[in-house]
């Protein structure tokens, strides 16, 4: 489970590769998912994208699972 520290940079998460739990920038990012460029627009679904701080993994959800 994510918190929230006293900076204003980021969230403590935990962090597979470091083992610990490390300062990640978390954002939302508008994916298109299709590949064909035809109705691409209905094809976005928002991720939440977290950035370990120390070591610079990158990890992405998709956010809605309809």
């Amino acid at each position: 489970m994510a918190t929230t520290d006293d900076s204003f940079d980021g969230i403590t998460e935990h962090c597979d590769d470091c083992e610990t739990d490390t300062l990640h920038e978390v954002s939302v990012q508008i994916k298109t998912e299709s590949l064909k460029e035809e109705n691409s627009e209905f094809s976005r679904e928002p991720y939440r994208v977290a950035e370990c701080q120390r070591c610079g993994e990158r990890s992405s959800q998709r956010m809605n699972n309809a």
